[in-house]
């Protein structure tokens, strides 16, 4: 089961960045990216990571990238942008809005 729609999007740069991370680490062949949440109320945050398929997964192909969202996380990750922020101050990925306001292009 899946979305008329792509319930996230991936930049360039994190998806890029994804494939590297796939191929360094040798991550297995039918493994895709999770998006979702970990925790809940006030301290829900947004994760991502690689994992197996499971039975309440919808699957997406976003970017080259087979991702998969738990649909009880949907309403969470719906509209949310996925990206990769490299600089001095450190690495990682970032979850922001799709449609950005000027001040939420860097992690906060």
């Amino acid at each position: 089961m899946t979305l008329p729609f792509e319930p996230v999007t991936i930049s360039p740069r994190a998806a890029d960045e994804i494939k590297l991370i796939r191929e360094n680490k040798g991550i297995p062949d039918g493994y895709g990216l999770r998006v979702g949440i970990r925790g809940g109320g006030c301290g829900a945050k947004l994760v991502v990571g690689f994992d197996r398929q499971r039975d309440n997964d919808l699957t997406y192909t976003i970017s080259g990238i087979t991702v998969l969202v738990d649909k009880h996380h949907t309403v969470y990750v719906v509209g949310k942008h996925i990206d990769f922020y490299d600089g001095a101050d450190g690495r990682g990925f970032f979850f922001r809005d799709s449609d950005p306001r000027p001040d939420t292009l860097h992690p906060g």
